[in-house]
């Protein structure tokens, strides 16, 4: 017997639920692409992101997923033979920096613990270490998909004006953007990426890099730039759909837009709260299951975990029978574990409101007592003391 006959729930860390607007707004004949609504559309959502990021820098949109958006950052900034040092924190900043020694730069990796965050002071060590200053600029990620890791951005640039190091700071978002508190000017961030499909609640094929002062003056001596990905043109073209270098993405456009109508509504500063409260929950509930050799959050320092996915360790129940239970029987699709066959991932980004996440979490209850995993106690009621205490009237 299958009970999966309602509307599937997705708590992935990415694609992440697409509210109905969005979904309606995507959904409409094509239009015009050289004048008319589609260009005030488009304006629209070019002027917006650079308010999501905090920060005056211009957004360029690549038609891609955040891998794209990768390429763009790298090309339009370094050259043949820079160095890039990777600061290594989970799966993604490793990955960024594979593309970057594909395209010929020259990739130093500062290794991290596979459960923590990146060392700010052994950044700083490094960075004295370069006494050429050969490193052209450094390579993290705000939130890291697989490790569920944040990272303290605001120390890791205190760590490089200590080192009184010019590399320029590129910062990955692309799993925090929407859900975190991240400022982009104020922390000396000198180019931030994201994508549209996890925080931001648009599908997956849009990618973003906001670049700010010191990245465009690294553009003007960057001999990596391509024709499809160059700032250059891109930027303030005659013709407007020379941003996109062709066709624009219409109906992620309309999607976008509808998205940023969405977060202005609820307005940032209580999008990055109320996902402080469903990244408390699922925490909560994590902690109540918890027992030796069986679940476990997979990042030690609370500080350090991310309000956007939780990454779970297993120990002896199995991993995926679990996920495949919870997807096959009853609807609910979890993350896999990009850590290993040991972990899965509970993506609480976007879209989210509390019967999602205790529907959520109630579902991988109730798979674990099928499964006959060992349990401590009812993390449903953990996260559900949690959302009561942020539903309270005087809260």
């Amino acid at each position: 017997m299958s009970l999966n006959r309602g509307r599937p729930l997705t708590m992935m860390p990415g694609p992440s639920v697409i509210p109905d607007r969005v979904l309606a707004a995507m959904g409409r004949p094509m239009p015009n692409i050289y004048e008319g609504e589609l260009i005030e559309v488009s304006l629209q959502v070019l002027d917006q992101l650079p308010s999501l990021a905090r920060t005056r820098a211009e957004a360029f949109v690549a038609i891609s997923n955040g891998h794209g958006a990768w390429e763009m950052a790298l090309t339009n900034t370094l050259s043949r033979g820079d160095t890039v040092l990777v600061l290594e924190s989970g799966h993604f900043a490793a990955a960024w920096g594979d593309m970057a020694e594909v395209s010929g730069v020259r990739v130093l990796r500062l290794a991290g613990e596979a459960r923590g965050p990146v060392d700010a002071a052994a950044v700083q060590a490094c960075l004295q270490a370069d006494t050429a200053r050969e490193i052209a600029a450094i390579l993290v990620v705000h939130v890291d998909t697989a490790s569920s890791v944040r990272n303290d951005i605001p120390a890791i640039r205190r760590a490089m004006d200590a080192a009184d190091h010019p590399a320029l700071l590129f910062v990955d978002c692309i799993a925090s953007l929407g859900c975190e508190r991240f400022e982009m000017d104020a922390w000396g961030v000198d180019l931030t990426v994201a994508a549209s499909q996890k925080g931001l609640m648009v599908p997956p094929g849009l990618g973003f890099v906001w670049a700010g002062e010191r990245a465009r003056l690294a553009h003007t001596r960057a001999d990596l730039r391509t024709g499809y990905w160059d700032w250059t043109a891109r930027s303030k073209p005659e013709v407007h759909y020379r941003r996109y270098c062709g066709t624009p993405p219409i109906s992620h456009l309309y999607g976008m837009a509808e998205a940023l109508a969405m977060l202005a509504e609820e307005g940032l500063e209580a999008v990055w709260a109320r996902h402080g409260v469903m990244g408390d929950a699922v925490r909560a509930a994590v902690q109540a299951w918890a027992t030796p050799n069986a679940l476990e959050l997979n990042i030690v320092e609370p500080s350090a975990r991310s309000n956007a996915v939780t990454t779970i360790r297993t120990g002896s129940v199995d991993a995926p029978a679990l996920r495949q239970l919870c997807e096959q029987r009853a609807g609910l699709t979890l993350g896999v574990g990009l850590s290993g066959d040991g972990t899965f991932r509970v993506g609480h980004m976007g879209h989210l409101n509390p019967p999602m996440v205790l529907g959520a979490l109630g579902t991988i209850e109730a798979a674990l007592g099928a499964l006959d995993a060992p349990t401590a106690g009812s993390g449903v009621a953990a996260a559900a003391a949690v959302i009561a205490a942020a539903l309270r009237v005087d809260s």
